[in-house]
């Protein structure tokens, strides 16, 4: 597997290809060497090495928020994989869907004495960062911890990172039933019975504790989440922002990045105050949430969706984005949205668009019907998928 940056190795020329570039597509190819974008050559002259047959060439896809790790060390309720080889799987499959940078979101904040949520983050990215060193990556993988604020753990779990650890981004979660997300609570329990066959008496038992650990330590658990923050030079995102207040506070707190507001008000309240706003590509695809909050089309409409999240399917990603070009007519301005708009949102400035010296992850890709097909994948110019 490549190195974080390859290098030494033979320029590797792709012609024939429709390049989407940052404000146009055109008709060329490009010359990748120590693995950079050296050269980009526009129109019919773009020949010799790989003929691409006029596929589109995209830069690889950044994710700033997927579950997917999650779900291959847990696929069922109660069910654990060993994590090296759900790391593995996980890897392998986001290359197949075009995703050339991950932030692996992992949870921080757990339940004393068993049930609830439970603690792995500093396993897993201690596990993710041996295996980088060992070149066992398809992708690149950076951290992003999800900050449960209702749980009993998170100010001594969030103490277990800093600096060296490639926190490039936390979220604070606040699940508390009865606002954000859950603020209609006969989604939270479909959710639970849904998913874990949840009894009505321990659903009720869950939402009395989630909302009493608010009311005790929540205040205290937003603090610590901002300065840990501060502490790992991460970006700070808030999440399910809802009113006008949620964005206030997410303001004052220093977020940068509004992943999934569940309301227009709040979409219109991060665009006023310069805050980028990330939706679901599941949302997109269903048109709607399944959690019954925005949908993310009627945002993309109003102006109000820079960054699309693949979420908990990694596939929908580059489908969505797509889905947005047809919405919009502009495929460069839909392509951002799953590329340059992600990276530059968390201060990856070499990735995210095909330029000179931009690091050479792409994805080539061609269109059955409306659905993208991922064919070849690039990761700092080597090919990985």
């Amino acid at each position: 597997m490549p190195p974080e940056l390859a290098s030494g190795s033979e320029p590797v020329r792709l012609a024939n290809a429709t390049l989407v570039l940052p404000d146009r597509t055109v008709t060329g190819g490009l010359v990748l060497e120590g693995g950079r974008i050296a050269e980009i050559v526009e129109g019919p002259a773009a020949r010799g090495g790989i003929d691409l047959d006029g596929d589109f060439l995209l830069p690889g896809l950044v994710e700033l928020h997927t579950d997917n790790l999650e779900r291959h060390m847990q696929p069922r309720p109660g069910v654990f994989f060993p994590h090296l080889s759900a790391i593995l799987a996980h890897d392998g499959e986001l290359a197949s869907a075009g995703i050339t940078t991950v932030f692996d979101a992992l949870r921080v904040g757990s339940d004393r004495g068993g049930g609830g949520y439970g603690k792995y983050a500093r396993e897993v990215a201690t596990e993710l960062a041996e295996l980088r060193a060992a070149g066992a990556l398809r992708i690149r993988h950076l951290v992003h911890l999800r900050a449960e604020v209702c749980s009993e753990t998170l100010v001594e779990e969030l103490a277990e990172f800093g600096p060296d650890d490639r926190i490039r981004l936390i979220s604070l979660m606040d699940h508390t039933p009865g606002q954000r997300q859950f603020r209609d609570i006969s989604k939270l329990r479909a959710y639970h019975t849904g998913k874990y066959g949840t009894p009505e008496a321990q659903f009720l038992d869950m939402v009395a504790t989630r909302i009493e650990q608010r009311e005790r330590i929540g205040d205290a658990h937003d603090r610590a989440t901002v300065a840990a923050a501060a502490r790992c030079g991460a970006v700070l995102a808030s999440h399910d922002d809802t009113t006008g207040s949620d964005v206030a506070a997410s303001v004052e707190n220093g977020a940068r990045l509004a992943e999934f507001p569940t309301t227009e008000e709040a979409a219109a309240a991060c665009r006023a105050a310069g805050i980028a706003i990330i939706m679901g590509a599941p949302n997109v695809l269903r048109g709607g949430s399944h959690s019954g909050n925005v949908a993310a089309v009627d945002l993309a409409r109003a102006g109000l969706l820079d960054i699309l999240s693949s979420d908990y399917v990694p596939s929908a990603l580059l489908r969505a984005a797509f889905a947005l070009a047809a919405l919009w007519n502009d495929l460069p301005r839909a392509i951002a949205t799953v590329t340059a708009n992600p990276a530059r949102s968390v201060g990856l400035d070499d990735r995210g668009r095909i330029e000179d010296g931009a690091l050479a992850d792409l994805v080539r890709v061609k269109v059955l019907g409306d659905t993208p097909v991922v064919r070849a994948v690039w990761r700092g110019g080597e090919r990985v998928g």
